[in-house]
């Protein structure tokens, strides 16, 4: 993953004329903001939390036109999480659905699998509505002429309403969504980082490369935030506006950490730039395919692969990719490569992220790795859309693939893999 780091204590303290008079603006915005302080909120589970705590899981949720995913969602969160860090969060679900029968049964279904994380005040669900006439530009999805703005502004008058409703209830907020999942432990990831940029000057800290989950912030800019959500034209999507947000507060550089905690699942709604990862391969416990492709000290392991077995990486946007690195095995011993394999390109991505139409080879494995350059013909215009590892002779034993490695000519630095 590109990895960006704020400039200095010092220069951060610079707070420009132009970026004093924008705060100023934030304040005033803030106190005229009716749509906020009249929203208004119906506890649907759980209840807020006795003290305040460290760290609000915030997730907006609605019907989705072909599943819901939010009870996977909050099922891999609490899986993810231990008992002591849980004790430091409290998570909260906005539904925004205006289906009555939709409302019903997902907050039964909460309930019910639940139990224990709302009794523990853990879970807290609501349901929210803006007070007043609308804000302009956040109409709902009927009065707008295009599916896009509809989506864009019914987004960012639900986000704005979990914020608006987060403030109080801990010292930081991380956005999420229920297309999201969490990489086991990332709560203590968040917590020892907090801890280290605590004296620092920061706005927004993210632990992903989607474009909006896995975003956290300061509770005490939400207001602000929740209010620069609602003043923009209905056209601006959710993701331009948070990445204006921190220039605004004397941020200027994104800080992006390098190993990403969450990796988003399903049918994608094109606002999240990232990667999905397929195998056909035996799937252990909580042991993901995510983990080839993420830089942490985590790997995807399996046991007793056979010919024809793959691991697919596959790209969203298609990109010009110039090397690819694909390690297996463990890294001090050597115990558990793969064999037999090699690694594929794919071209032509299907339809919903389910890999690509035709592959071409890049290169053997050899001795449980390879590192390849990426050559392109001179008027080749074709970005690549997936890598793939596939599995050419069965083995009867444990197979790791520890990391899979990627770069582009987007970028000088190394990407996520």
């Amino acid at each position: 993953m590109i990895q960006s780091w704020g400039k200095g204590e010092e220069e951060g303290r610079q707070i420009s004329s132009e970026i004093k008079n924008h705060l100023q603006a934030f304040k005033d915005m803030q106190k005229t903001s009716p749509g906020l302080q009249r929203a208004k909120y119906k506890l649907l589970a759980g209840a807020p939390p006795h003290k305040k705590k460290l760290l609000t899981v915030g997730i907006s949720s609605a019907l989705h036109p072909h599943e819901s995913h939010l009870l996977d969602a909050l099922r891999a969160l609490f899986q993810a999480s231990s008992g002591p860090e849980l004790g430091c969060v409290v998570v909260l679900v906005s539904l925004s659905d205006s289906d009555p029968e939709w409302l019903s049964q997902t907050v039964a279904n909460i309930s019910d699998l639940f139990q224990a994380h709302i009794e523990a005040r853990q879970l807290l669900v609501v349901r929210a509505q803006l007070g007043g006439p609308p804000p302009l530009h956040t109409l709902r999805p009927e009065d707008l002429p295009s599916s896009c703005e509809a989506l864009y502004s019914v987004q960012k008058a639900d986000h704005a309403l979990l914020m608006n409703f987060a403030a109080n209830l801990s010292e930081y907020f991380l956005m999420l969504d229920d297309q999201v999942r969490c990489m086991p432990k990332f709560i203590s990831t968040i917590y020892w980082t907090l801890s280290a940029w605590k004296e620092l000057p920061w706005v927004t800290l993210e632990f992903s490369s989607l474009s909006f989950a896995g975003k956290v912030f300061r509770s005490s800019d939400l207001p602000r935030l929740a209010s620069f959500l609602l003043v923009f034209p209905k056209d601006t999507p959710m993701h331009v506006l948070l990445s204006e947000f921190p220039p605004l507060l004397a941020q200027s550089t994104p800080i992006r950490f390098g190993s990403s905690v969450f990796y988003h699942v399903g049918n994608r709604s094109g606002l999240e730039s990232a990667s999905s990862v397929r195998t056909d391969m035996v799937m252990l416990s909580d042991n993901i395919p995510q983990y080839a492709y993420t830089l942490n000290k985590e790997s995807f392991a399996t046991l007793n692969p056979v010919r024809g077995n793959y691991l697919t990486v596959i790209l969203e946007e298609p990109q010009k990719v110039t090397r690819v690195e694909v390690l297996t095995g463990s890294d001090k011993e050597g115990k558990h490569q793969l064999r037999r394999g090699q690694v594929e390109l794919g071209f032509g991505p299907l339809e919903d992220l389910q890999g690509c139409a035709r592959y071409t080879l890049l290169g053997p494995v050899v001795e449980g790795r390879l590192d390849q350059m990426v050559s392109y013909e001179e008027d080749s215009l074709e970005a690549l859309g997936c890598i793939r590892l596939l599995v050419l002779e069965a083995q009867e034993s444990w197979l790791l693939i520890r990391q899979i490695k990627v770069w582009t000519t987007e970028y000088d630095e190394e990407e996520e893999g």
